[in-house]
């Protein structure tokens, strides 16, 4: 990239973000606690390598095995990192909490900011409870490692609710906390992945070559077309590179929050992208036993790898390490999530927005919207009570929620061309072929994560993401017609015009 693409703007002076948040029609309400290095923090957080990587291991190892791992990671990192590139620029025009639905309704009109706003707000829920359980399946592997727990379906739910109600209650106390906790998660996971990657090449006497690690291919979905099967298998990374918005949603609590939010969602994917292969690769070296791992008591196969390479106390070690990370996680989510409801409803867009928007007066969080983040995220769980396959069904509907909003405001900001002013942070002359690059791949990841995951298809194997994205766009087309006349964003104070130009002629 060259360095007018994007360089000299980082160095531009602060803007007056409460004013120019005036000028999008809001009234600063959060409060403005968080730095660069912050706004950062929770996107690295949220995509957590130590989470996503992790929980997702075990579906790798049958959805391709090591090489769609591997080589999945690294295209799948460099097509999200076109995303996140395009996306930072349209978040450096419009650094509000709503971010992606009001980037679309800016550019297109009220519909295109209604179904992104939807779209976005099951992807983050979605995140939410995905996260959580898999922290609840980890903390499970961790007491049947040490106390000899038996990790049925009812006892990882109830610890997935006890982890829900942990991070509803740590947000409860303000963004600074959030912001601490999130800065210290930053260097929890690099040093993390240096202690698990290290452990694992110094102490096993056996490893896998790097033919097995980057060439084995291993089909244990039932579907017997290997392209297939390599396909489905991306939704370990692509799931992991998810929820890099949240630098966007907490924009109207970061200082020059129109460089540093956008500068924070492309640091984030980049970091994880680069330390995310390096964990990937050092546990698929040391495995020990193949279907020993798959088939794992613990219910967790990284736990497995873990507990071959290393025995009992370093593998106990270690999974601390990752569900440590794993909670830091879950709580940027909820962080994430909660403004974006409060968001959402600020504009009447939800059932019960009156509730929904309140603030704290004495944190200025908006507290009703964390309970509502948290309990629709067990709600989305329930089925992990039921059926085997239900927590691949629950990173889907992340996926597949999240990562079409993300691309509908790049999108628009492609058809409105020269009429997109662009804020302090932009692509110049790189913008188009960026802006299609994300559009192109995120239309093709959101029919493949659709896509029923094993064979035969059945109540217990079937892919209920696309039963969930149905319901939500169902849901979002009724709730139009009845809060259609509420629902509005303010315009932006002195720009009218240049909206309606933009908005002219897309539906």
């Amino acid at each position: 990239m060259s360095r007018t693409a994007w360089s000299a703007q980082d160095q531009a002076p602060p803007r007056d973000e409460e004013e120019r948040l005036r000028e999008l029609g809001y009234q600063p309400v959060l409060a403005r606690r968080m730095g660069g290095f912050g706004n950062f923090a929770i996107s690295f957080s949220v995509i957590s390598i130590l989470s996503g990587c992790m929980t997702l291991y075990g579906f790798g190892l049958s959805t391709g095995g090591p090489a769609v791992m591997m080589w999945g990671w690294a295209g799948v990192g460099l097509f999200v990192l076109c995303v996140g590139l395009a996306l930072a620029e349209v978040t450096s025009a419009y650094p509000t909490s709503g971010a992606l639905y009001y980037m679309a309704d800016k550019l297109g009109g009220r519909r295109w900011g209604w179904y992104t706003g939807w779209l976005n707000l099951l992807g983050l829920l979605g995140a939410i409870a995905g996260i959580d359980y898999g922290a609840a399946l980890f903390t499970g592997a961790f007491l049947n490692l040490r106390f000899g727990f038996d990790p049925t379906p009812g006892s990882t739910f109830v610890i997935f609710l006890c982890i829900l109600l942990l991070h509803a209650t740590l947000n409860l106390f303000g963004v600074r906390l959030v912001s601490v906790l999130n800065s210290i998660s930053v260097w929890w996971h690099l040093a993390g992945v240096a202690v698990i990657v290290g452990a694992l090449a110094i102490v096993p006497d056996h490893h896998q070559s790097p033919s097995f690690v980057f060439t084995e291919f291993v089909n244990d979905t039932g579907w017997a077309n290997p392209f297939y099967v390599a396909a489905i298998g991306l939704l370990l990374a692509q799931y992991t590179f998810s929820g890099y918005d949240a630098s966007a949603h907490l924009s109207e609590e970061t200082s020059n929050a129109s460089v540093t939010a956008a500068r924070g969602i492309v640091r984030a994917i980049w970091v994880s992208w680069l330390a995310g292969f390096v964990l990937l690769a050092g546990l698929t070296f040391a495995i020990q036993d193949y279907a020993g791992v798959q088939q794992s008591a613990t219910g967790v196969p990284p736990a497995q790898i873990l507990l071959d390479a290393l025995g009992t106390a370093g593998a106990s070690a270690l999974l601390l390490v990752v569900i440590v990370a794993q909670l830091f996680c879950g709580n940027a989510e909820v962080a994430a999530a909660s403004r974006m409801v409060f968001a959402f409803s600020r504009d009447n867009a939800l059932p019960g927005s009156a509730l929904w928007r309140r603030v704290s007066s004495r944190t200025q969080t908006p507290v009703p919207a964390v309970w509502l983040s948290v309990a629709v995220a067990a709600l989305l769980a329930l089925p992990s009570l039921y059926s085997a396959t239900a927590y691949g069904a629950v990173t889907a509907i992340n996926v597949i929620g999240i990562t079409p909003a993300y691309a509908i405001p790049i999108y628009l900001r492609l058809r409105a061309g020269k009429r997109f002013q662009p804020g302090p942070w932009q692509l110049g002359h790189w913008s188009r072929p960026i802006g299609w690059t994300a559009v192109c791949w995120v239309a093709f990841v959101t029919v493949l994560f659709c896509l029923p995951q094993s064979s035969p298809v059945n109540v217990g194997s079937m892919n209920y993401a696309s039963v969930a994205l149905v319901v939500v766009l169902v849901l979002a087309s009724v709730w139009w017609y009845v809060a259609r006349r509420s629902y509005s964003t303010p315009a932006a104070y002195g720009n009218a015009r240049e909206q309606a130009e933009i908005a002219e002629g897309i539906v």
